[in-house]
């Protein structure tokens, strides 16, 4: 991956593209740090100490910590990647839109362009929401409707900015502008976890020592585990028929159709962790239940340190898999093209068999690696409940790891896709 980034920055356009892309990434991290007027900053922080295991959490990873602080770009990314999600979802129920996803680069354009302004419209609505949410729980010093005027003006500008920098990543810069964006939200939290890895390492307890030797082990585990899922995919091969064309033949060749084992990426985890850190999200708009009571054990069931919230975060994770890859790979149509370009696969008659041969594959993948994703998942939240809720912060920690890694791998993937095509080593040797 180093000797990739090296390699890549000696060549003048991608250096050029590099630099870019840390210039908007620089660009998002200052508007994660300009602050929003008529809030009471002290109050804001203490408040924001009692989400942990809420959807509140979630949201601030993936802001890069702008949510918790209540910045211009405390909403992030959320509001783009829910619009996108949105899109693709009506893709397949709308048939206007799956006609434009069929039209090639001027059909994904007018896409681009609905996706954009449901981002605004997304944007503003949870602007309005966030707002509420600080008024409600005191932490303004204006509740003046210019106030709120101006507060959400800035949340739903700071969401469609972010969003104007993640497509000038895609155009102008090395692409997975999204993505570029939450790995920096997600390493710019490096130095706290740092801070509290040698804290317990330099704390002169065994139990600290402990506590940070198996998060060390824990994490390093992870990643090679996630690079080898993310790296394994099931080839079903494939077989073109020969065809003659006036005095030329074509076809024949023998091929491939790879199916990825986490073909889904971190999605499943993130609708899941979305439906499970709902009661804890609802329970903070209400008073705290008394100790023992009914809604203080329901409450406690969902929190993050208790088996129940990491037997049901995988069970969640696996539905979810199966539920975003149905909407995503249609095997049907992808038996259909092979039909039409003359392949099969060997033993296998086309049309409806091969279909139904492609999805008996695709469901054992998909339960592969939604079993693999459960377990990135579940692991922190298992760590977490054995240390006795020391590793507090954890619950979404697997979520992180993958984005980060997942990101890395494929940036540089692109990378050396881009280097291949500039030089053709392997062609001029």
């Amino acid at each position: 991956m180093f000797k990739t980034l090296v390699n890549a920055w000696k060549v003048a356009d991608l250096r050029k593209k590099m630099l870019f892309t840390a210039m908007v990434i620089l660009i998002y991290r200052i508007g994660v740090a300009i602050p929003i007027p008529y809030l009471d900053s002290n109050m804001l922080s203490t408040y924001m100490a009692l989400t942990d295991g809420s959807i509140f959490q979630y949201l601030n990873i993936l802001s890069g910590n702008a949510f918790s602080q209540a910045t211009l770009f405390a909403l992030g990314v959320s509001p783009y990647i829910t619009a996108s999600i949105v899109m693709q979802l009506l893709t397949i129920a709308i048939p206007y839109l799956e006609n434009l996803a069929k039209e090639g680069q001027d059909g994904q354009k007018k896409i681009n362009q609905f996706t954009r302004y449901l981002t605004v419209v997304l944007g503003l609505i949870t602007a309005f929401g966030y707002y509420m949410l600080l008024r409600n729980n005191n932490l303004l010093i204006d509740n003046s409707v210019f106030a709120a005027i101006v507060m959400i003006a800035c949340y739903c500008a700071g969401s469609s900015l972010v969003m104007w920098l993640a497509e000038k990543v895609n155009d102008n810069g090395i692409g997975n502008g999204i993505s570029m964006i939450l790995l920096a939200n997600i390493v710019s939290r490096g130095p706290s976890i740092l801070s509290t890895f040698w804290s317990y390492l330099t704390s002169g307890t065994v139990t600290g020592v402990i506590i940070a030797v198996a998060s060390l082990i824990i994490g390093l585990a992870m990643i090679v585990f996630i690079v080898f899922t993310n790296d394994s995919e099931r080839r079903i091969p494939i077989q073109y028929a020969k065809k003659v064309v006036g005095r030329k033949m074509y076809g024949g060749q023998n091929s491939s159709l790879p199916l990825k084992l986490m073909m889904t990426g971190v999605m499943p985890i993130i609708f899941a962790n979305s439906i499970i850190t709902i009661p804890a999200t609802i329970a903070l708009f209400f008073p705290t239940p008394a100790e023992g009571s009914f809604w203080d054990k329901f409450l406690n069931l969902f929190s993050s340190g208790s088996w129940f919230y990491a037997l049901l975060t995988f069970v969640l994770i696996v539905v979810f898999a199966y539920f975003y890859t149905a909407i995503t790979f249609n095997p049907i149509e992808v038996a259909n093209n092979l039909k039409k370009n003359g392949g099969s696969i060997p033993g296998i008659r086309p049309g409806k068999p091969t279909a139904d041969y492609i999805m008996k594959i695709l469901n054992r993948i998909t339960l592969i690696g939604a079993l693999c994703l459960s377990i990135i998942a579940v692991v922190p939240m298992i760590a977490n409940i054995i240390s006795g809720d020391q590793l507090k912060g954890l619950a979404f920690s697997g979520n992180s790891i993958i984005i980060v890694v997942g990101v890395i791998l494929e940036t540089a993937r692109d990378l050396e896709s881009q280097l291949s095509m500039r030089h053709y080593k392997g062609f001029l040797e």
